[in-house]
């Protein structure tokens, strides 16, 4: 009996080694992997705050103009009134 208890003792022993392995392996690629994930998405993410921060600086200029762009539209409109006024007189 103590023979089959070594016996089966040390098929044991070699099933977990071979699962452990086996485990092993795949948890090596799977971090390979996991990496190789993470640089292309730092990539991608290092690319749009680019973006972000180009369209940022559009909204702050855009942001500053303003002001400008509204007293532009002002001056504009009461011409664009009196002249259509005055045509629909003439009319």
């Amino acid at each position: 009996m103590t023979m089959n208890t070594d016996a089966e003792i040390h098929e044991l022993k070699r099933r977990v080694s071979m699962i452990d392995m086996f485990l092993t392996q795949h948890m090596k690629a799977f971090l390979k992997d996991l990496l190789a994930f993470q640089a292309r998405t730092e990539q991608r993410l290092g690319k749009l705050d680019g973006r972000l921060d180009m369209v940022e600086r559009r909204i702050r200029a855009l942001h500053e103009d303003m002001p400008a762009i509204l007293r532009a539209a002002r001056r504009a409109a009461p011409r664009k009134r009196r002249r259509t006024a005055k045509a629909r007189k003439k009319a």
